[in-house]
């Protein structure tokens, strides 16, 4: 999972907008327009890096968007017809230094990225930035944790689309910087058959299944087929039907080794529903192709990610 330069200062601008409104009130109150700072972005905790790009756009967009009452500016007007940015030469520009990368475990007190430059700049960005690199890193450090949990075992740990609306991207994204692999990306790019597809087609012969997996074969030839099963029938039934995934939903470790013995290869499997860091090396021993843990994304702790200002 890549992310373009495009919509990551999309996000950020619509962020600081957010924020800064018609201007940052306590910076423009107390910091003079001449001030200039040092201040290094830390991690308080271990963790995986993820989102540094973020929160660099963070940085460079605010300076020199704001204008001279702190009210941030269209980016338009400080742009040039090929869209760099132009810094009047009477200001101090902002200038950053990375010191780890995304994807990259530190230690509590590691510097990530070190800011100089006008002082209500580094203040106007600072929440911004650091929310997308706390809520990232977050969901890059828990992933990091699953997947070390499973080492030894042939398994992989999926992410699922249970994701914050607007960000389904940028967390897939951190879950990749975790070692974790992407799932599908929405409902457009793979056929996921649930319990409920199979409810509406509950009169179909032979079985609900077998007429889903036919159906979505002939609508979809170019796109991977997936099917739920509750059951080991359900999982026999959607092998016979030539499924290449078979979601085995909400087994314990016994069922799913099972299931895993009479799909015998046919299709790759995938354990989900009720995936804990604590239970998740036992699921992978049963021989499982992939686990998906929906909690990577949708219960996901921000990370204790602080700026401070170098006096």
């Amino acid at each position: 999972m890549e992310l373009s330069a495009a919509e990551i200062r999309q996000a950020v601008q619509a962020a600081l907008a957010e924020d800064i409104g018609s201007g940052d009130a306590t910076t423009l109150a107390t910091v003079p327009e001449i001030a200039v700072a040092k201040a290094v972005m830390r991690a308080r905790e271990p963790l995986v890096v993820a989102g540094l790009d973020f929160a660099e756009v963070a940085f460079c967009e605010v300076f020199p968007f704001i204008n001279r009452r702190g009210e941030l500016c269209e980016p338009q007007k400080s742009q040039n017809e090929s869209g760099r940015r132009i810094t009047p030469p009477s200001e101090v520009e902002i200038k950053i230094e990375r010191l780890v990368k995304d994807g990259q475990p530190v230690k509590a007190g590691d510097i990530l990225l070190k800011i100089s430059g006008p002082a209500r700049a580094i203040l106007s960005a600072e929440r911004v930035a650091l929310n997308f690199v706390q809520r990232l890193s977050g969901v890059a450090t828990l992933t990091a944790q699953f997947v070390d949990a499973i080492k030894g075992t042939l398994a992989q740990i999926l992410d699922t689309r249970k994701t914050t609306p607007g960000w389904r991207r940028f967390e897939k994204y951190a879950v990749t910087c975790g070692g974790g692999k992407n799932h599908r990306l929405g409902l457009f790019d793979m056929v996921l058959i649930k319990d409920n597809h199979l409810v509406a087609l509950r009169g179909a012969k032979p079985n609900a299944i077998a007429a889903a997996v036919r159906r979505a074969h002939e609508k979809y030839p170019q796109l991977k087929i997936e099917v739920e099963a509750d059951t080991l029938e359900q999982a026999g039934q959607a092998a016979a039907a030539g499924a290449d995934i078979i979601l085995l939903d909400n087994m314990n470790p016994v069922q799913l080794r099972l299931a895993v013995q009479k799909i015998k290869g046919r299709a790759k499997t995938e354990a989900s529903g009720g995936v804990h860091l604590a239970g998740v090396q036992t699921i992978a021993k049963t021989g499982v192709d992939f686990i998906s843990v929906g909690a990577l994304t949708h219960s996901a702790r921000a990370v204790d990610i602080g700026l401070d200002f170098e006096s």
